[in-house]
């Protein structure tokens, strides 16, 4: 009795069933590509997000910030302050400073029209990466263009054609580039230190504390020497002044 019962109810509902179903043709309107292509600029979507952080911050000066701050604080002898947040918070708000007319620019020409569907989504990826490409070929050294391009010839994937490189070989060129200037920078932040480690150690020595380590007695006189000349207003100074904006 009870399969019966069971039966009946499950041929009853079966139309109703049947037309609450899910339709495909709802979803993807006509002339939409088909459900594997939809799938396919999902994942291709989710991976471009996953990876804009890492592309964000090797494409633009977040690199040069967050070295010198790290030589001054190596400079300074202290090993956690400030702390890593701190300086990484730092580093991103002077990029997004420094960044900001290229970021505006890559959101009106390429995003916004993309969101509005005037543009396609090849188009709209030249006209976003261009503004970043052009900041790129302003700080990048000829010299670390030519490396790239040479490997690339070697290889026989070199933009022959081309007047300009491509983003696969700005973007390595710009990195180490970027990375250079950070040390440039990070030597010049080093050197007053350096002096003052100098001296300490030699008045120490004649002293004949020989026990005692230099440092020790260094550390309060480099941060009251940063403090007094206010280090971190000429350094953030100066880091600006040395991108071109």
């Amino acid at each position: 009795m009870r399969l019966l019962i069971f039966a009946i109810i499950s041929l009853t509902t079966a139309d109703v069933v049947q037309a609450q179903g899910l339709n495909l043709s709802d979803i993807i309107p006509d002339g939409g590509g088909t459900l594997s292509g939809r799938i396919i600029q999902g994942m291709v979507l989710l991976t471009v997000l996953s990876i804009a952080p890492g592309l964000l911050v090797t494409t633009t000066s977040f690199t040069r910030f967050v070295i010198a701050f790290s030589f001054l604080r190596s400079g300074l002898g202290l090993q956690s302050t400030p702390s890593n947040l701190i300086v990484i918070s730092l580093s991103i708000f002077m990029t997004y400073f420094v960044m900001a007319p290229v970021f505006e620019k890559s959101w009106n020409d390429g995003v916004q029209p993309l969101i509005e569907n005037k543009i396609s989504q090849e188009e709209a990826l030249e006209k976003i990466s261009a503004p970043l490409k052009k900041f790129m070929l302003r700080h990048v050294r000829d010299k670390d263009i030519a490396l790239f391009s040479d490997f690339s010839k070697r290889n026989e994937l070199g933009d022959t054609e081309e007047s300009e490189p491509g983003m696969r070989i700005v973007i390595p060129a710009f990195m180490i580039s970027e990375l250079r200037r950070g040390f440039e920078i990070g030597f010049l932040i080093l050197l007053p230190f350096l002096v003052i480690d100098l001296v300490v150690a030699t008045v120490t020595m004649a002293m004949g504390m020989l026990m005692l380590p230099p440092t020790v007695v260094s550390l309060p006189f480099k941060v009251l020497f940063f403090v007094l000349i206010d280090g971190w207003n000429i350094i953030v100074g100066q880091l600006l002044n040395s991108v071109d904006f």
